[in-house]
């Protein structure tokens, strides 16, 4: 069902002219293909999330995780007519081990990261691949679920956040904003997003953009098409 609270908040996205990296269990993609390519041809970034929410990397053997990678990906290779750039596991959890079959099944790049504020270059002997740590500190699920706060209380934070590090030395970091269709996708909660996606558009020090375009800046940045480099580097990302 499209009327839903995904749905809603690819809408407000739109509405407000900016594309979305949208987390996306392959499991869509096997039952509804053109779901996908609807999406993809939207403009929006789709990110490969696992086959489904309950494949929790860390308690999968080392054939199921790398299964679980290959299937995930053929999957929206197949609905979009291209394979997928990105990965980003459900809760985010994965390991170095794990990260190298990404390189292996042809990924660019990984958001299971959260040692640093700045994208940085992974080296395998399965190739190159660029980790894009997540920020955490604007996340739907744990904002409302865990810690009781009111959609009005996630815009507010996010505000006292601009200003903060707008105060603060000048320095290029990533921030991201999660939004879960079952959680600030439904109806009295949807507005906050339609807030914050206002307010980073409207701040000229934001730019508003997907994990895609991160990769593709870095890539220009870093000379990701070298043969060489170091294991581990530093890009700016706007």
């Amino acid at each position: 069902n499209e009327a839903c609270g995904s749905a809603r908040l690819l809408d407000i996205a739109t509405r407000n002219g900016v594309a979305a990296s949208v987390m996306t269990s392959s499991r869509i993609a096997e039952f509804d293909a053109p779901r996908i390519t609807r999406l993809d041809r939207a403009g929006h970034d789709v990110v490969a999330h696992g086959y489904t929410q309950d494949q929790v990397m860390p308690t999968l053997s080392a054939e199921a995780r790398e299964a679980a990678v290959a299937r995930s990906v053929d999957l929206l290779a197949a609905a979009m007519g291209r394979r997928p750039q990105g990965w980003i596991s459900p809760r985010v959890t994965s390991s170095v081990d794990t990260h190298r079959l990404f390189a292996k099944h042809g990924l660019a790049w990984h958001g299971d990261a959260l040692d640093d504020d700045r994208p940085y270059l992974q080296h395998f002997p399965e190739g190159d691949i660029l980790a894009i740590p997540m920020s955490v500190e604007f996340n739907d699920l744990p904002h409302a679920m865990r810690f009781g706060r009111t959609p009005g209380q996630f815009v507010e934070l996010f505000g006292e956040a601009l200003d903060g590090i707008g105060r603060q030395p000048a320095e290029t970091i990533i921030l991201d904003v999660f939004l879960h269709g079952h959680c600030y996708g439904r109806p009295a909660a949807a507005w906050a997003f339609d807030e914050i996606a206002k307010r980073a558009v409207e701040n000229p020090t934001v730019w508003v953009t997907t994990r895609r375009d991160i990769y593709a800046h870095c890539a220009e940045v870093m000379g990701l098409d070298r043969a060489a480099g170091p294991v581990r580097q530093d890009a700016a990302v706007g």
